[in-house]
């Protein structure tokens, strides 16, 4: 039976793949016969995230973290031609302006932006993204939807959106496609480093989904759309996916 959102046949890397979106992401890929790579700095989680994917030879794990320089040259070196990409390691860093400091300003642009541009540079480079792919970024409502204390985070995922748009033109002339999802708030392991009081958070957020909170499943849907041929007339365009969210 012909389906268009099948990945059969495609090889997709995933980064921030040891948990989370990025787990679900690449779970579920592989589930529509998606080849998948997945790469993240816990190693024992990158093995419980592969132990979850659907039975395949064509699955690899690359530990690595990507907000290393010689690490990430070693993951473009390791990296197979690729059909589709999501970019979905990220942290978060809340405190307010004043209060920012040096390490923590570093930390974040260089997981949450630097990273993945260095990647795709390299990867295009080593011409190891194949003519038609799909490159999927995962941004985030807090580009447009901000909260105090936020800033840092705000401001890495609106760099993340203005530099995909960029690369999906640049990419157009080879048929590679670019673009955006911008989730609400999914329950996730990113609030454990993230100075943020969970309870009290949740307790916040709960209140504000019209639609209740999300899975992880609902942006790997979303994900699997655009890294598909059904999307292959899609590209530069931002996706928001926030259970109605943004409505208010």
């Amino acid at each position: 039976m012909f389906n268009p959102y099948s990945l059969q046949g495609k090889k997709i890397l995933v980064t921030g793949a040891s948990s989370g979106i990025g787990a679900g992401i690449a779970i579920d890929a592989s589930k529509m016969g998606g080849d998948i790579v997945i790469t993240g700095r816990n190693e024992e989680r990158l093995s419980d995230t592969l132990g979850s994917l659907a039975a395949s030879e064509g699955h690899e794990v690359i530990c690595a973290d990507l907000s290393k320089d010689e690490e990430l040259q070693r993951l473009s070196d390791k990296l197979p031609m690729l059909d589709g990409i999501v970019l979905c390691a990220g942290i978060i860093k809340t405190t307010p302006v004043k209060n920012i400091k040096d390490d923590a300003l570093y930390e974040i642009i260089e997981t949450n932006i630097l990273s993945s541009i260095k990647l795709i540079r390299n990867l295009l480079k080593k011409k190891k993204i194949a003519k038609g792919a799909s490159i999927v970024f995962i941004s985030s409502v807090s580009t447009f939807n901000v909260k105090i204390g936020n800033s840092l985070y705000s401001a890495t995922k609106g760099a993340v959106n203005s530099f995909a748009k960029a690369l999906a033109l640049e990419m157009a002339k080879q048929s590679i496609r670019v673009n955006c999802i911008q989730p609400g708030f999914v329950p996730s392991q990113i609030l454990d480093k993230s100075g943020i009081e969970a309870d009290q958070f949740l307790k916040f957020y709960a209140e504000r989904h019209p639609l209740g909170f999300g899975t992880r499943d609902d942006i790997a849907y979303a994900c699997i759309y655009l890294l598909s041929d059904a999307a292959r007339w899609v590209t530069g365009s931002i996706f928001t996916i926030d259970g109605g969210y943004t409505l208010q």
